[in-house]
């Protein structure tokens, strides 16, 4: 485990990957479970204050957009929850490896080079990855 949690975090956690990425599969719910985690781990830019699971999944302003989602409520299944475990435990994917923000362009556009001002890290089906440059958020490089 590489941050403390709870099963309600665990819980919380499962949503917010069903909300932000059903539709990428369960690879994609992973991914976004990693850019959680590492808004968890790190201790830099507008992630300082944020140290559990459940600042991250409501944290605002710069928060998720999937907390206002229908899929955001309702009981995890038993799969989403397992997703929710392996990225807490530790397991990685890039090109989320590294990443603190992802979204989903519109149809048929292109990922932008930076995000927030932060690099291009990778594409995984509809969503773009971004991380900061290394050295700037110690914890993830």
């Amino acid at each position: 485990m590489i941050v403390k949690y709870t099963e309600k975090e665990k819980e919380l956690l499962a949503r917010l990957m069903r909300a932000e990425a059903v539709g990428e599969g369960n690879l994609g719910m992973l991914m976004v479970g990693n850019v959680g985690i590492n808004r968890v781990l790190a201790d830099c830019l507008t992630f300082k204050d944020i140290n559990t699971i459940s600042e991250m999944v409501f944290q605002s302003p710069g928060g998720f957009s999937g907390t206002s989602s229908s899929l955001f409520y309702g009981n995890p299944t038993e799969l989403e929850k397992s997703l929710a475990e392996r990225v807490i435990r530790g397991e990685y994917y890039h090109p989320a490896t590294n990443a603190l923000w992802f979204y989903a362009p519109q149809s048929g556009a292109s990922c932008t080079s930076t995000w927030w001002d932060q690099d291009y890290a990778g594409k995984y089906k509809n969503h773009c990855f971004y991380e900061p440059d290394p050295g700037v958020c110690k914890e993830l490089h």
